[in-house]
């Protein structure tokens, strides 16, 4: 039986003040026996930021790991172990997960009460290039100093790519480079060498060196690929799992962020600068009251530790471009996640019961004669009927991407009577474009808003920004911004739309997926959530293409061989065997060549893995006439299919006994009919997705318990809906909602 959470939606209340909780008729999904939450309401404890001396005298350079030459002159990472740090164990752990939904929530300023981790993992130091392989400058090769040259290093792997052919790109690169070179000293061989001009620049040894390296890696055999991922495994072992309030918790991105180009997305003017490599000087730790310090890397120390358990992050640093947070959290799947991603839903639920007092609101200020409140007025109808996030006001050094309230004279068309057409680059440059239709009084105001003196440049919204607006939200609901608004209408959009489906139990659930697909992209589509058509779409779409093609041949065949066995079928069911016709001897040909095609590759590529397999095991290897069998075998099956086609012979006695009788043809002819259907509605699927992005709405704006909802209610298997990594994060929702849970 599923566990109940309670719900927010009792009054109007700010949930950190329900301490009783009291039912409404409209919470039939929530009985009054079932309502459990305890709020806990911890005191916070904040210490002083401290630094903490531990120094040793070890260069820079042995930052996590050192490097030492094994015999063979290869390179040999070794790993420093850390006496202080945690022994968690990452699996096979009897104790059960924590179920903090049956335990009640916190609602306090204080998150925890103890925390014990072992810090962060660095990226391994820049390994330097060959002494053969070197940036060429003006036709000259050149020696750089090591930190410039991993730098060259990071443009010159990626010379092959758009990032690297944008002007704009390079001419960020090349300006960091040429701090970067200065810093250390300049052109180390020839000596006076100068490097000003990029174009002047040859990264092409070193792109050959990295591709080359790539190729090594693609080459390598299933025991060497094992060896590098247990070692990587040992490595970040230490690093997964933390100690809260008791319990083992696992963490989110533990690893600091490796120096790099920045690429960004859209046009953003900052492409091509350098990420700078973070040191444990730069990284804060955050850790419980008289939990140990994980040791530093060596020859360093930590830049400040800090005993803070009103927040929710175990380390921070600031990044060099933005001067932004870096963060490392919890994972997704964590306690404190979990509760944070319910309340989220929660206080989009709780906008239910002042969702028509606020759209009688801003209705009515829509005619008022003050520009502040009509502005206002706007704004909030533009966020809750096509749901657009705040904005914000952007640098010059940023990409400029808006939001509602910093909309510009030239983002928006009016075409009378009452239609608005929306153009402009939202969040990460992904562009809005819609046509639509809105309420008469908010065109009306919409072409005051652009009444001149106004021109292209010129703020919609002159009067608002986020703050203002949120500001003014929070007067209708404690809590309130764009962002509860963006989540109640995507969550109550997917309710309405499974309210509207006519799923019946007999369907296949490949097509009670399409329909809850449907339902996720007509939320995503709200949202905005593109996507660019990926590369390989067409050769994806084509392979389904094949795959129906194939089966619909295999089909064909069974209804031949019926005929073979009773002739005078035929007569009796002319539309049944009608498609026989239909499918010319041309497509069955070309379907042939393709199965014989696809054989030749899986067996050559068969012979390579039992091969690798059994080297492992010092068994001795397949001889290659087995593969050559194999192939042969592929071959005389294409040229008995084909003669089997041009001629129109009749199916051998083999195949016929092979096929059974008239009753285990047609059940075996109305499982490929099955399997065509269940195709076709992949590939339709498949092909309605591929510029829109369902993941990020289904992760973070629908509630999760409305797909557990539709899971139970229409006998989808969740794991259908949700990928282990949702099912993990929405553990809560999975066990606490069942068919009848409502948004």
């Amino acid at each position: 039986m599923a566990t109940k959470i309670t719900g927010s939606l009792i009054d109007e209340q700010p949930l950190k003040k329900k301490v009783k909780l009291s039912a409404r008729k409209n919470d039939e999904e929530i009985p009054l026996s079932k309502l459990k939450i305890k709020l806990k309401n911890k005191e916070p404890q904040v210490q002083k930021i401290k630094k903490e001396n531990l120094k040793d005298e070890r260069p820079l350079n042995k930052l996590l790991q050192h490097s030492e030459k094994t015999p063979d002159g290869e390179t040999e990472t070794k790993i420093e172990s850390n006496e202080n740090s945690l022994n968690i164990k990452s699996e096979g752990d009897s104790e059960e997960s924590y179920k903090w939904w049956e335990e009640g929530i916190q609602d306090g300023v204080k998150k925890w009460d103890t925390l014990q981790h072992n810090g962060v993992l660095f990226p391994p130091p820049y390994e330097p290039l060959p002494s053969n392989v070197k940036l060429i400058y003006d036709g000259v090769p050149v020696t750089l100093p090591l930190d410039a040259e991993e730098v060259a290093g990071f443009f010159g792997v990626m010379i092959n790519t758009d990032h690297a052919k944008n002007p704009v790109f390079q001419k960020n690169f090349f300006a960091d480079f040429q701090k970067v070179l200065k810093k250390s000293g300049g052109v180390v061989e020839p000596k006076d060498t100068k490097i000003t001009v990029f174009k002047k620049c040859d990264f092409s040894k070193i792109f050959e060196y990295y591709e080359s390296k790539r190729e090594e890696r693609k080459q390598m055999s299933r025991a060497d690929k094992k060896k590098i991922k247990d070692e990587k495994d040992k490595l970040e072992e230490p690093y997964k799992y933390c100690i809260l309030d008791g319990r083992k918790e696992q963490v989110g991105n533990f690893r600091v962020e490796p120096p790099s180009l920045f690429r960004g997305r859209g046009q953003h003017p900052k492409t091509g600068c350098l990420k700078t490599r973070v040191f444990p000087e730069d990284i804060i730790l955050n850790l419980g009251p008289g939990s140990p310090v994980p040791e530093p890397p060596s020859g360093h120390q930590w830049g400040e530790i800090r005993r803070d358990n009103t927040v929710q992050w175990l380390a921070m640093w600031k990044e060099n471009i933005f001067n932004s947070v870096k963060y490392v959290r919890f994972a997704a799947n964590s306690s404190l996640k979990g509760i944070s991603d319910y309340k989220k839903f929660e206080k989009a639920r709780e906008l239910k019961i002042h969702i028509d007092a606020i759209r009688d609101d801003y209705k009515k200020k829509l005619y008022s004669k003050v520009m502040f409140e009509r502005q206002i007025a706007v704004a909030t109808y533009l966020i809750d009927v096509f749901a657009l996030r705040a904005g914000g006001e952007k640098g010059d050094d940023e990409a400029d991407t808006v939001g509602c309230c910093s909309l510009r004279y030239e983002h928006i068309e009016l075409f009378e009577p009452n239609n608005v057409t929306f153009d402009f680059l939202g969040k990460d440059s992904i562009r809005y474009y819609q046509k639509v239709e809105v309420d008469k009084q908010v065109f009306k105001s919409l072409k005051l808003f652009k009444k001149s003196p106004k021109k292209k440049g010129d703020q919609l919204f002159d009067r608002l920004d986020p703050s203002i607006l949120n500001k003014h939200l929070q007067g209708y609901m404690p809590g309130l911004t764009a962002k509860v608004f963006r989540t109640y209408n995507a969550s109550k959009t997917m309710q309405d739309q499974i309210d509207a489906m006519d799923i019946k139990a007999e369907e296949p659930v490949q097509e009670k997926l399409l329909k809850y697909n449907a339902a996720n992209r007509e939320v995503a589509i709200l949202c905005n959530h593109q996507k660019s058509v990926s590369k390989n779409h067409e050769t994806s779409m084509q392979k389904a293409n094949d795959k129906i093609q194939e089966l619909l041949w295999q089909k064909i065949r069974l209804k031949k061989c019926l005929l073979q066995l009773k002739p005078d079928l035929k007569k009796i069911d002319k539309k049944f065997f009608a498609e026989i016709d239909d499918f010319k001897k041309e497509k069955e040909l070309e379907v042939i060549e393709k199965i014989y095609e696809r054989d030749i590759v899986k067996y050559k590529r068969k012979f390579t893995s039992e091969n690798e397999k059994r080297k492992e095991k010092s068994e001795a290897l397949l001889p290659d006439e087995d593969l050559k069998e194999w192939l042969e075998s592929a071959e005389k099956s294409r040229a008995d299919l084909i003669k089997e086609v041009e001629t129109g012979a009749d199916f051998s006695e083999e195949f016929m006994k092979k096929s059974g009788d008239e009753e285990k043809i047609r059940a075996k002819i109305k499982k490929f009919e099955e399997r065509i259907q269940v195709a076709f509605i992949q590939l339709k699927d498949r092909d309605d997705n591929s510029q829109v992005s369902l993941g990020t709405s289904k992760i973070n704006y629908i509630d999760p318990r409305l797909s557990v909802m539709f899971s139970k209610k229409f006998g989808v298997p969740i794991e259908r809906l949700f990928t282990k990594t949702l099912r993990d994060k929405f553990t809560w929702a999975i066990e606490s909602a069942d068919e009848t849970w409502r948004f």
